[in-house]
């Protein structure tokens, strides 16, 4: 099946080097490599690489550099696949995609396992990754398959034909937030939407070019109100969702990580506290802060 890969990236040039010479070690290539950037310093160019890849800049935001991305995807697209630049896929990863999409038709939206998630603490490097990677057994029982709300955006893959002119919500702006569930739950219509024990990798949680803690606080209040009121997320999962960030932020803020800005994100989530309590709640809002 003919796998076009989208990569948004924002102010990490060596990163997405290093995750494209990564990929030469997949056991299938990807047939084309879309890198969405916001300007040419965000990326190294690579004439080493053995697959297509393409380059498109544009504003940033996740979800329009998704979009911009998926406007390059052409008729003979099988699958598309978005992995975040700091998401380091096992050698089988596409390999075993092809298969999963071709043996189960059922299957609208795939992702997969992380064997460690650097976006839960302080982060983890590329090397480290690697070696988890490597040093990674798979148990010989059979592998679990999950059915699940939406897909985690870090590694999702999606069966082309199904998307039609569905495109990410722009209204989510920067980081996006929460986009990941409103795209992929609005494909439940077409097949499943699942996590499979066959696919594996590591998310760095690289800490550079995040949203600051501020911002993310107040979408974490916001977006799910908005996500509710549009539908595509669940009443019940978007409340859990704000309580349990409220809760984190509330008392890791006594004693903060030094990686994560506690403060600013309990700061964040009281200004969208105020707003949806006066019904000024916008996603877009973040960019006035």
């Amino acid at each position: 099946m003919h796998i076009t890969l989208i990569v948004p990236t924002n102010g990490r040039p060596s990163l997405v080097s290093r995750l494209l010479a990564h990929l030469e070690r997949q056991t299938l290539h990807p047939d084309h490599v879309i890198v969405s950037a916001t300007t040419p310093n965000d990326i190294e160019v690579r004439p080493d690489i053995s697959f297509k890849v393409s380059y498109v800049f544009g504003d940033p935001g996740l979800c329009a550099q998704r979009n911009r991305a998926m406007a390059l995807c052409d008729g003979t697209t099988d699958i598309i696949s978005f992995f975040d630049d700091d998401f380091v896929p096992c050698d089988s990863y596409l390999e075993t995609l092809s298969r999963v999409f071709r043996e189960h038709p059922v299957y609208a939206v795939v992702t997969g396992d992380l064997l460690a998630d650097g976006a839960q603490g302080p982060g983890l490097g590329f090397d480290e990754a690697v070696a988890m990677l490597d040093a990674y057994r798979p148990s010989s029982l059979p592998a679990h398959v999950r059915d699940h709300p939406g897909a985690y955006g870090c590694n999702m893959s999606i069966r082309a034909q199904v998307i039609g002119d569905l495109r990410f919500d722009e209204r989510l702006p920067l980081y996006g937030w929460q986009e990941d569930i409103d795209f992929t739950s609005q494909l439940r219509a077409h097949g499943r939407i699942v996590n499979i024990g066959q696919l594996w990798g590591v998310h760095l949680g690289a800490k550079g070019g995040r949203v600051n803690g501020v911002r993310l606080g107040y979408s974490q209040i916001v977006n799910p109100i908005y996500l509710i009121g549009k539908g595509t997320m669940q009443r019940w999962f978007g409340i859990r969702l704000i309580c349990r960030n409220l809760v984190a932020n509330t008392l890791k803020s006594l004693r903060p990580e030094p990686y994560i800005d506690r403060r600013g994100r309990l700061k964040g989530n009281m200004i969208g506290f105020a707003h949806v309590l006066t019904r000024r709640a916008d996603p877009e809002h973040i960019l006035k802060l």
